[in-house]
């Protein structure tokens, strides 16, 4: 464990605590400089959008699991096609067809867990390994074990300083910060998936019902591993 980050993020989480988005990520650029990683899963442009604003140039990690929507990729590509960040596609160490050789085919249907862990938490991990700090998109109302995300944190299992500096926001204050500033939105957000994953294993959500409720509908599974 590194004393000096873990110190580092503690009392920046204290001094940060009332900041907006873009002064924790202006922090966070200052702090760390090229040793500054943000993830996104694309489901909008709005944290590579920050970001792009407050570090311009900073490197933006998607995870490509193999089994996202087409949607996704493409809000990929016209995310980086249009701001100023480093995209960095991050993939796993098997293709898909390489896992069903060795695990059989449709894991995420027989162990999700698994699949997770090998086409999300250890391309994660393996990224971020070049790294002191990575910024996320975590917000505290998008689910119950998300409800007490800190601005700023330290992530014990990867020795690094975490970030999250949307975490205070509502659904709302997001949906205002991309009509504001005309940020691209996953065209699948438009479809009934406010909460986007790889297709195989996330459904429409009805109206009304919790954004999360189509990720590994009917598993029990709430979230792949890469937060906790």
């Amino acid at each position: 464990m590194s004393t000096d980050l873990k110190t580092l993020a503690e009392e920046a989480n204290v001094r940060l605590a009332d900041a907006s988005a873009q002064e924790v990520l202006a922090w966070a650029r200052e702090t760390f400089g090229d040793e500054l990683v943000v993830t996104a899963s694309m489901a909008d442009g709005a944290l590579p959008h920050l970001a792009a604003e407050a570090a311009p140039g900073v490197d933006v990690l998607f995870l490509d699991t193999g089994y996202h929507f087409a949607e996704t990729i493409g809000t990929r590509d016209a995310v980086a096609a249009t701001l100023p960040i480093r995209l960095i596609n991050g993939t796993p160490r098997q293709t898909v067809a390489e896992q069903d050789a060795e695990y059989g085919e449709k894991l995420y249907a027989r162990d999700p867990n698994k699949c997770c862990a090998l086409r999300k938490v250890e391309p994660l991990n393996r990224y971020l390994s070049g790294y002191k700090a990575w910024v996320t998109g975590v917000r505290r109302d998008e689910a119950p074990t998300r409800a007490n995300t800190p601005i700023v944190e330290y992530d014990a299992k990867r020795d690094m300083v975490k970030l999250n500096p949307i975490a205070p926001w509502t659904q709302a204050d997001l949906d205002s910060y991309i009509a504001d500033n005309g940020v691209l939105v996953n065209l699948l957000q438009y479809d009934g998936y406010p909460s986007i994953g790889c297709e195989p294993c996330t459904q429409r959500v009805a109206p009304g019902e919790d954004p999360r409720s189509g990720r590994w509908a009917g598993t029990g599974k709430v979230e792949c591993g890469l937060h906790t």
